[in-house]
């Protein structure tokens, strides 16, 4: 399990970078404090379970930047017209990545699109990601990570699949659970059936939000 120890100099220079670049970005938005503490809490999450630390950077400033856009609409600092759906399996490796994958390619930029895991694993599942590549979508610079309060709260559509009485549940949302099978230990033949179940079931969805597939 690495831990803090393990950042080169190097690495958590690109940290302290990463965090520069969120504080222009939401500058008037949130305050240097506010970066700080989310870019570390991020950091805390996210490196206990990472299989290869040299990416830690760059995962945990996009995973830093979806939670702050997700506090701005929540606390209401930022105002977007744009849904939200977020995606939640156990190990946010298969499944939900897979329909995060078809959800981005199937609406673009009119959908913010999140997913996450109530136990993520290390990496995103090799069949997965071989089976997505298959039908021209990349999920390659995917990476598990664990769902946080803030994504929840902004999320408009919330679809679990498989992570029963872990997966969040407040008021005045949209939730689904898709019953799918679960890809883990499956060869690519396997994967195929459930990522071709998965389109369907987004491609249903795009339809129900009225987000014309591109």
């Amino acid at each position: 399990m690495p831990t803090l120890d393990d950042l080169s100099t190097a690495q958590r220079h690109l940290i302290h970078t990463s965090a520069l670049r969120l504080q222009d970005k939401f500058a008037g938005i949130f305050g240097p404090e506010t970066i700080e503490r989310y870019m570390n809490d991020s950091l805390d999450q996210l490196l206990p379970d990472s299989e290869v630390v040299s990416f830690v950077p760059i995962f945990v400033e996009r995973f830093a930047k979806d939670r702050l856009l997700a506090l701005a609409k929540v606390e209401g600092r930022m105002i977007s017209d744009k849904p939200s759906v977020m995606f939640l399996c156990v190990h946010n490796a298969g499944r939900s990545q897979m329909a995060s994958g078809w959800l981005k390619h199937l609406a673009g930029d009119r959908v913010d699109v999140f997913s996450g895991g109530s136990e993520p694993a290390s990496t995103v599942n090799p069949a997965a990601i071989e089976a997505m590549a298959e039908v021209g979508i990349d999920i390659r610079t995917e990476f598990p990570k664990p769902w946080t309060d803030e994504i929840i709260r902004a999320a408009d559509v919330v679809i679990t699949m498989g992570c029963g009485d872990a997966c969040p549940v407040y008021p005045g949302k949209r939730y689904e659970d898709w019953v799918l099978d679960d890809p883990e230990g499956l060869g690519l033949d396997g994967v195929r059936p459930i990522r071709d179940e998965i389109r369907g079931r987004v491609e249903k969805l795009v339809e129900e939000m009225k987000l014309t597939p591109l």
